[in-house]
């Protein structure tokens, strides 16, 4: 199936009051995961690519992206590709040659007044170019090592008021909002403040978008879709699935040394979590589906 874009998924999303998962991605199991996982439940999909996963990577972007292009080009289900958490223009300027349709401008850290003076920058050169772009308001925090957020603290969440000038002065297509969730959680004790996401839905006429949703528990991923959040950022829970599988299997297979064998039971958690994720944000749009060829033929 062709790629298809962020914002075409997102769009859709938003029409029918639900939400389109995002998975970070690092290697190709996690690639390979996601695409099957979305296939299992019949959804479309985002495949997403941070700052931190091509740092990881040796710095280069295009191995891991042409490899996530090959495999949604062969899924059964819409994939689009994102490039997450991007902080360095350097890299914002490769994604439309990478084969990324959206791009997640990160200047979040800076005050307010120089978040807003980038990011318009930034959502200025990514429409050029033909990318739907996404921004952030408020703290989240977690990301690139980052001590500890108290997601409670004054100031941490995303005003309304100043996210409605944000998204008015900017320009950009989608808004992440700190709404009570952080990067990077290993448990799933956290909770959305949905009074303030109601806020935020009405005040807003962008997609809202939800970072740090592994921590939240099914009962709290469904009520932030209800809320009005319209895509969902997913990341530290494939790794706790894929690191857990492969403890789990080299604790009873001292012996193995083929990576094969415990790369595959890890991808294979990841896949239930996928699957599993995607359906606790409730129903979606009914994804298109690809008939394939029988193989040699």
């Amino acid at each position: 199936m062709p790629l298809t874009s962020t914002g075409e998924l997102v769009t859709r999303a938003t029409a029918h009051r639900s939400a389109v998962a995002s998975f970070n991605v690092i290697t190709l199991e996690h690639v390979e995961a996601v695409i099957a996982g979305a296939e299992a439940v019949h959804a479309p999909v985002v495949l997403q690519v941070s700052e931190n996963a091509v740092r990881f990577r040796y710095g280069r972007l295009l191995p891991l992206a042409r490899a996530a292009v090959a495999a949604a080009e062969r899924a059964a289900v819409p994939v689009a590709l994102h490039l997450d958490h991007v902080r360095s223009d350097a890299l914002l300027r490769q994604a439309p040659d990478a084969g990324f349709g959206s791009v997640m401008y990160d200047a979040a850290r800076l005050p307010y007044a120089e978040n807003l003076a980038a990011t318009r920058a930034a959502a200025d050169w990514a429409h050029a170019h033909g990318l739907w772009i996404e921004a952030e308001l408020g703290q989240i925090g977690g990301k690139d090592g980052e001590p500890p957020l108290d997601a409670h603290a004054p100031g941490a969440r995303t005003d309304p008021d100043q996210a409605r000038a944000f998204v008015a002065d900017s320009g950009v297509d989608a808004l992440a909002v700190a709404v009570g969730t952080t990067h990077a959680m290993t448990t799933r004790t956290a909770a959305v403040d949905r009074a303030l996401l109601e806020r935020l839905s009405t005040a807003l006429d962008v997609p809202l978008v939800l970072h740090g949703s592994s921590g939240l528990p099914d009962e709290e991923l469904a009520a932030a879709v209800t809320g009005g959040i319209a895509k969902v950022n997913v990341g530290t829970a494939l790794n706790i699935a894929m690191t857990g599988a492969i403890r789990e299997f080299l604790a009873t297979h001292p012996e193995a040394v083929d990576s094969r064998g415990y790369l595959t039971v890890g991808r294979e958690a990841m896949v239930r979590t996928v699957a599993a994720i995607i359906e606790a944000l409730g129903p979606a749009p009914a994804a298109p589906r690809e008939v394939r060829e029988p193989a040699g033929s």
